[in-house]
């Protein structure tokens, strides 16, 4: 083999891996937030979570992205690791469909893709028109890639050294490992298969080696898993850990499987007989397919397995117990009255856990010793966040009963104090960035400054303590308490600020704690106004609705 085409090797798998990426970016770009809402919108429903998973995959011809997007879910609270499980599962169905297509011979019509892929791409104004055009550039280089590989790959059937390397894969547990480190190399499961395929039509690989290095090839697709989890919190890394023990189950069952029963080799080497890219093709479907109708009834064992590897810490056993509705279950069978009830415990029970975050925040940023406080916070807000879009959700359901005109006004306010609730938890998850920035950066606040920030911190803890009992009580004659203290954090914020810009011009604090400062003052009035939104909430309710 020459070194020109060595080069032409490389150069047709880059473009394949090139063309796949770009073909990926813009099936993901073309469908917008849509993938991403379809996922949100996964139940507890095991096969539907399975279907989503399949569905997505095959729109954005990557399971690594489907993957990710699941991580990303999970870290936030938007999904559980069950849930998850189902989707990742369709996943790894999903991403066979790029080797079936791989599997007809296109390249001669490749140069056609090629043009009219860049054509849409270059010079159309529309960005979903530009988005189709790159699926079809990328496509078109998928296709000149493959055969770019087949044409550099002729001379390897005559090298010694090719050959003795292929003589080692050979042994199922050999090619399951270089399935899996070549995977892990491309970070693509696809595109391994897709090569193995160009190396099997050539005469370079059997199909019964083929076999194998699908099999490893699934275990090292989730390489990308692992690396994009790092940046995330525990709850991401669980999820990493799923996709890892599914695959890993999934390769044992299938190697103990065909090596009782060969003859499911055989079946499907029959269904496509002559056509070894076919072959290899079916066998990636046919082997996602099975595993997950095995391994799906296992689901919990799974999670309950990446519990066990990343143990759950005491905020995270709390923060599952918080997020989910205790009050507003089921209620689109209740009476109108009964219903508006269950609302109003529903959003004071959010109002109670934001409040808390917000005094856990508080009390971190005054003393950075405790970390476990900091993480406790941040898993809180995820908590929150979770609850208001269940509640917000519930909330519009109730208007599909039968509510009076004043229920219905009653109902509005209740949304926004939800919002308002969610906002309070934000504040206390800038506190703690604050802290952070105090803690790491070694940013200087004077002990008066502290001390000014602290005073007007319990003023806010206080107003918002006096707003909720207006709102969940409807104790309107201490509306009046809960203005005059919001009134006054509004002077703190004026006069405290203008003390510390006094202070930095004595450089008794440096720049970046005066900007801390400033930035705390302005999320602690801003909490104030949030308290007295919930307090002024149901305010007039009864002359809004003339009754």
């Amino acid at each position: 083999m020459t070194i020109w085409e060595v080069i032409s090797l490389l150069g047709g798998v880059g473009l394949f891996l090139y063309g796949m990426t770009l073909m990926s970016t813009g099936l993901k770009n073309a469908a917008g937030d849509q993938m991403r809402g379809i996922l949100e919108k996964v139940t507890g429903n095991r096969l539907a979570a399975v279907a989503i998973g399949i569905l997505v995959t095959m729109l954005i011809q990557s399971s690594s992205a489907t993957d990710m997007m699941v991580i990303g879910f999970v870290s936030s609270g938007l999904m559980t690791l069950l849930q998850a499980v189902g989707v990742i599962m369709g996943a790894n169905i999903g991403t066979t469909i790029t080797a079936q297509i791989t599997a007809f011979n296109l390249t001669a019509f490749a140069p056609f893709l090629l043009f009219i892929g860049a054509v849409m791409n270059l010079f159309m104004k529309k960005n979903l028109v530009k988005n189709i055009g790159a699926v079809i550039l990328g496509f078109g280089m998928l296709f000149v890639g493959i055969g770019l590989i087949k044409t550099s790959i002729v001379p390897l059937s005559g090298s010694p050294t090719f050959i003795s390397l292929i003589a080692g894969l050979s042994h199922p547990l050999t090619a399951v490992l270089f399935g899996v480190l070549f995977t892990a190399l491309l970070q693509s499961s696809s595109s391994s298969v897709v090569i193995f395929q160009a190396f099997a039509v050539e005469g370079l690989l059997t199909y019964q080696q083929c076999v194998y290095l699908v099999i490893g090839a699934a275990i090292g697709s989730v390489m990308p898993n692992f690396l994009a989890s790092l940046t995330t919190g525990r709850s991401g890394k669980r999820t990493a850990l799923l996709n890892l023990y599914f695959n890993l189950a999934r390769a044992c069952v299938l190697l103990l499987l065909i090596s009782i029963f060969p003859v499911i080799l055989e079946f499907i080497q029959k269904l496509s007989p002559n056509d070894i890219a076919r072959q290899v093709a079916n066998t990636h479907s046919f082997f996602a397919i099975f595993a997950v109708a095995i391994m799906l009834p296992f689901a919990p064992l799974l999670v309950r397995l990446s519990e066990l590897t990343i143990p759950l810490q005491e905020s995270e056993t709390r923060a599952q117990e918080e997020q989910r509705l205790v009050y507003l279950v089921n209620v689109e069978k209740s009476v109108p009255a009964v219903a508006m009830k269950q609302a109003l415990l529903e959003v004071n029970r959010m109002g109670r856990i934001a409040r808390y975050n917000l005094k856990d925040a508080l009390d971190y940023f005054f003393d950075r010793s405790n970390t476990e406080l900091a993480e406790k916070v941040l898993v809180t807000e995820k908590t929150v966040d979770y609850l208001d879009h269940a509640i917000t959700d519930k909330l519009v359901t109730l208007r599909s009963l039968q509510l009076s005109e004043r229920d219905l006004f009653r109902l509005s306010k209740l949304m926004r104090v939800t919002s308002n609730f969610e906002r309070i938890s934000d504040h206390a998850e800038n506190i703690i960035e604050f802290a952070e920035k105090i803690k790491n950066a070694g940013a200087v606040i004077s002990d008066i400054a502290m001390q000014e920030l602290k005073t007007m911190a319990d003023e806010v803890l206080a107003t918002l303590d006096i707003s909720m009992q207006v709102f969940e009580e409807e104790r309107f004659d201490r509306l009046p308490e809960a203005e005059a203290l919001e009134q006054r954090v509004d002077d703190m914020q004026e006069q405290f600020i203008q003390n510390h810009v006094e202070r930095l011009m004595k450089e008794n604090c440096d720049p970046l704690g005066g900007v801390i400062f400033t930035d705390m003052c302005t999320d602690l009035e801003r909490c104030s106004d949030q308290a007295i939104n919930i307090a002024t909430a149901l305010v007039g309710i009864d002359s809004h609705t003339g009754r």
